[in-house]
Order: C-alpha cells, then structure tokens, then sequence
C-alpha cells in the first residue's frame, strides 16, 4: 500500500513520533539515498530531510561534523519530515559510501564543483543512486571524491560561484529522478 495522503506543516510538526513511524512504513520509498559530508548548517540538514522525503529517498547518512536530530533547528527546517526517514550518523562519508557499497548496482555521484566534474545535465542517473554532498564552504574532502562514480555540478552563468548546498541537491535530484 502506497500512502497518498499529504500532511501540511503544521500535522507534520505536530505528528506523534510513534504514529509518524507507523505511516512511514506506508510510504513507498526509492532506492535513493544522501550522504551528508560536514554539512555545517543546521537548517541546511533539516532541509535536505525535507527533500529526502520530497523525493521518496530511502535514508540519510549525516557524516563527520553534521549535526543530527533532534536538534532544535534541524528539526524546525525539516517541518517535521526528520520523524519519516531513515537516518544514521557515521564518523565519515567514506564508511557510509562503504555501507552502501554493499547494494547491488549503486551508483555514487557527488554533486560538487572541482576539475573532474560534469554537467549534471549529461550524466546518465540510475536507481539505486546514492548523492554526496559536501560542506558549504569546502566541499567535499578529496578521499570522499575518490570513491564516487561521478562528479556532477551546476553550470554557474553569473559573477556567483556556487548555490547553496541545498538547492543544488535539489536541482540535480529531480532531473535525476526525471531523466
């Protein structure tokens, strides 16, 4: 059974722990997954809760210094959402690229600026499919590089260089889902 019902930010925020477990296991979930490397903001993690669920992701790996629920902003950015998904804190994102190594036919894909990147626009995205993303100021660490399959980023047109770690996820996320 696939839930179709959508809860508004209020029932979210509001929604007992334990019942927002049992809905949870009603939620039709993709082999989808985020690897948080360092992430520093807290409402940048609570946000990336929200886009988990928005794009039916499986679980969330918080690495190294990313803060976890229930943090008071983590827990406010995600409008509640944290209590749906799946998540774990591991010391760093290689020991949770390890762990999702040992699904069949993953594909590892940062979505970070550095000389080995592609336009993510002319990447050919399979599910399952894990995203790294790295810290809002540096990035993804260069052993973290090593071990993904691809390095995609965001064509930037103006004087800016980069978007926020968020909206970049966000952006790649759905073209990957709908490509």
């Amino acid at each position: 059974m696939t839930l179709h019902m959508k809860l508004n930010s209020k029932k979210l925020r509001s929604i007992d722990p334990e019942q927002a477990r049992e809905l949870s296991q009603k939620i039709k979930r993709s082999e989808i997954y985020l690897v948080l490397e360092n992430v520093l903001d807290t409402y940048n993690i609570g946000s990336f809760f929200r886009l988990a669920d928005a794009i039916g992701a499986k679980k969330i790996y918080l690495c190294g210094a990313t803060a976890t629920p229930p943090d008071s902003k983590i827990t406010k950015a995600s409008v509640g959402t944290y209590k749906f998904l799946a998540w774990e804190h591991k010391a760093t994102a290689q020991e949770a690229i390890a762990d999702l190594r040992k699904i069949k036919g993953l594909q590892v894909v940062a979505i970070e600026q550095c000389r080995k990147s592609i336009d993510y626009r002319d990447f050919a995205y399979q599910i399952p499919l894990a995203f790294v993303l790295g810290n809002e100021t540096y990035g993804l660490e260069k052993k973290t590089q090593k071990l993904v399959d691809a390095i995609v980023e965001i064509p930037m047109y103006g004087i800016n260089k980069s978007l926020n770690v968020i909206v970049a996820a966000g952006i790649v996320a759905y073209f990957a889902l709908n490509s």
